[in-house]
């Protein structure tokens, strides 16, 4: 099963300039780019399942399946099948039974996907976290990716909000440079951004889809 990064970069590219346009239709006193990381999910996934992806977030990493609490146990913040109206993920606890779903997807064949948002500017002014919070805590999900041996396909979505496309062109390219100098297996980004109304600082947002390769 073939899995495009440009393709989901493209799907969020254009649920993201979609909810643009709407914050500017609404003369939106804050854009969504003042929205936190998980204010921000639900615009994302809509943007997939736009796109005719399955979509299912919050799945626990194939390698916690054992464990028996659901509660426990690392998480992905979204897995992606390719078809939206197909029978979805397969749930690990009836694979093998009489219970098993016919033609669900095993997580060697899905899509897992990070998804983190840094902004350069928030509502309250500069982030003065921002070169911190892009370059350590989006590198661990890349690890978490990489570590787990039943994901074969996987990547980290990140928004970056930034004063210009100048700015996040060259962040964007400075975070994939560090994470290969740190050995990590990252591809390069499939990049799209759009201009946005500046409301707080803001002035562009980046779509970037890095593929992590698998163990």
């Amino acid at each position: 099963m073939l899995w495009s990064p440009a393709s989901i970069a493209d799907a969020v590219h254009k649920g993201m300039r979609h909810r643009a346009a709407q914050d500017d239709a609404e003369q939106a006193v804050y854009g969504f780019d003042a929205l936190d990381e998980l204010g921000l999910h639900p615009l994302v996934h809509q943007a997939l399942r736009d796109a005719g992806y399955g979509v299912f977030p919050e799945q626990r990493y194939p390698s916690a399946w054992e464990i028996k609490k659901q509660s426990e146990g690392l998480r992905c913040d979204v897995v992606l099948t390719q078809d939206a109206k197909g029978p979805g993920l397969r749930d690990p606890r009836l694979r093998g039974t009489l219970f098993d779903t016919l033609d669900a997807v095993d997580p060697e064949e899905a899509y897992w996907l990070e998804i983190k948002t840094v902004s350069q500017f928030t509502a309250d002014g500069p982030f003065k976290g921002y070169s911190r919070e892009l370059l350590s805590p989006v590198a661990d999900d890349v690890k978490k990716l990489w570590a787990d041996p039943f994901i074969f396909h996987s990547g980290l979505l990140l928004l970056l909000f930034t004063e210009s496309q100048a700015v996040a062109e060259h962040d964007l390219l400075a975070w994939h440079d560090r994470c290969l100098k740190r050995g990590y297996p990252v591809a390069s980004p499939a990049a799209r951004g759009f201009a946005i109304s500046n409301r707080i600082g803001n002035g562009w947002c980046a779509v970037a889809v890095f593929g992590v390769r698998g163990v």
